[in-house]
């Protein structure tokens, strides 16, 4: 083994060596080396911040009951194997017995102390969600009973508040802002629920959207996470917390060097306003939002993608009263230019609620402003709630045939909106224009998700109130010369701007 080893490493040496040329050999005694901190002073002041946080809690099952019994958990199967539909399909066989039960879980996840004096631990949402029994213990063995002082799925950020007889130590906010990429990080957390655990890399990547939630831009790193990390802090060099590790791309579920953090300046805010009122107070300004393509930027006249596409506008809301519109592109918010569509969301939600804001509108072909009363996201969100717990009554079926109007340019086939089809694909009454009744399978419609059921309401920001009006529509913008459509499509009360490309 010994001779193995040392031929193996007098290989590499040799080949080094043998592929070095006079200027390499030079610049090498003189070598520009990075420097590697040590982190030992480091991590014994930082460890006592940082806390295992455990929960018990019960959720809602079902057993299934088979010929013999009780039939054993579904297997967890890769999404796409061969055995999931097999599987899924013998399960659905016996889904009439199934019988609904509590079942008591468990959790382990990490912490770090935020406030000594009054005892408050920051922690992943995900780690205390659907807990009974939230405890907590400390670096040094001590485990205390925690209270859910408030949470917020949309960031995954919950506070926490122990009462501890012993002094505690508390960790710093740092500026997430200030770390770049190649910035050394320190994680610290308690992976698998070993216990206290530190690791170290660096700032692989800023910005990133992982799709967990609306405000995302993780901080990445290839500091070793794991499962039980969750909540924990990401130190800079300093020792002060620039991010808290939440999510790891893994597909053996163990660390391969991708982790991401909650960045310390989206988390602060957060978690101030969690201690005060127990909930979130976020701007509110009453649009649903799209991302401009090219192929979109084009049909608008907008040159650049760029800005946030107002899809739909909620009524009464504060943006509707301010005068925007569907089909209006936002270009910016106050001072801050949306470059893009995700970044106004986070503007908005950090805004203060009851304070004007202006808007920078592009519509049809030109600049406008608007200055709007943002109001607050959590109120509107409880009033929608309301909404839906209302039953919307839908017409009888009807008898009415629906002939199918080709658009062959799109690879689209077009109907009228009956009563029937209206049942059919759920469609709003407040919704018209023209029913999509097919859509072939290499058109770029199909590519970019239109379904059969949706509805077109505009062509080329223009209402349409039948299939022969869509598609004079969408001749009209194909003979200008136009390479595509911009269509304007509703999707059971969800709206959205889609640019389809016209066949060659």
């Amino acid at each position: 083994m010994k001779k193995h080893v040392s031929g193996f490493v007098a290989l590499t040496l040799l080949t080094s060596v043998a592929v070095l040329s006079p200027q390499a050999a030079t610049a090498q005694q003189s070598p520009a080396v990075a420097h590697v901190p040590g982190f030992e002073d480091l991590a014994a002041r930082l460890l006592p911040t940082v806390v295992n946080v455990s929960t018990t809690g019960k959720i809602k099952t079902t057993i299934l009951q088979g010929p013999q019994g009780q039939l054993p958990p579904m297997p967890d199967l890769p999404p796409g194997s061969p055995f999931e539909q097999f599987f899924k399909d013998f399960y659905d066989q016996f889904q009439n017995g199934k019988q609904p039960t509590e079942e008591k879980v468990a959790s382990l996840g990490s912490g770090f102390i935020i406030d000594a004096a009054n005892g408050y631990i920051v922690t992943n949402y995900h780690v205390i969600k659907d807990a009974d029994d939230i405890k907590v213990t400390l670096n040094d063995d001590t485990t205390l009973d925690a209270k859910l002082v408030g949470s917020d799925d949309k960031t995954d950020v919950a506070v926490l508040k122990v009462k501890s007889t012993a002094p505690l130590t508390a960790a710093v906010w740092g500026d997430s802002d200030t770390a770049r990429i190649g910035s050394w990080i320190v994680a610290i957390g308690d992976p698998f629920g070993l216990g206290g655990t530190v690791t170290t890399g660096i700032v692989s990547a800023r910005q990133r959207d992982i799709n967990a939630g609306p405000y995302d831009q993780f901080i990445q790193t290839d500091a070793p996470i794991n499962r039980g990390n969750s909540g924990g802090p990401m130190f800079n060099e300093n020792g002060e917390v620039v991010g808290i590790n939440t999510a790891i791309f893994s597909p053996s579920g163990g660390s391969v060097g991708i982790g991401f953090a909650i960045p310390s300046n989206l988390a602060k805010p957060v978690v101030a306003q969690l201690i005060k009122y127990g909930q979130t107070r976020r701007g509110w300004l009453g649009v649903k939002i799209q991302e401009v393509t090219p192929e979109i930027a084009d049909s608008l006249g907008l040159g650049k993608a760029r800005g946030a596409l107002v899809s739909s506008v909620t009524p009464r809301g504060p943006a509707e009263k301010a005068g925007v519109k569907s089909g209006d592109v936002i270009l910016k918010f106050n001072d801050h230019d949306i470059k893009e569509m995700r970044e106004l969301p986070l503007l908005v939600a950090e805004s203060e609620i009851g304070k004007k804001a202006t808007l920078t509108l592009w519509r049809k072909g030109k600049e406008e402003t608007v200055s709007v009363d943002l109001g607050q996201l959590e109120k509107a969100e409880a009033a929608n709630n309301e909404e839906n717990k209302q039953t919307q009554e839908g017409g009888g079926p009807s008898n009415n045939a629906s002939k199918v109007t080709d658009v062959s340019s799109l690879g689209l086939g077009l109907g009228a909106l009956t009563d029937e089809l209206r049942n059919t694909y759920k469609i709003p009454k407040n919704v018209n224009g023209a029913v999509i009744t097919t859509v072939k399978e290499d058109s770029d419609a199909a590519d970019k998700d239109v379904k059969i059921g949706d509805v077109i309401a505009e062509v080329d920001q223009q209402e349409v109130a039948s299939p022969a009006q869509a598609a004079q529509k969408i001749a009209d913008a194909q003979k200008a010369g136009h390479p595509s459509v911009l269509l304007f499509i509703a999707r059971g009360d969800d709206m959205r701007f889609v640019a389809l490309k016209f066949k060659k």
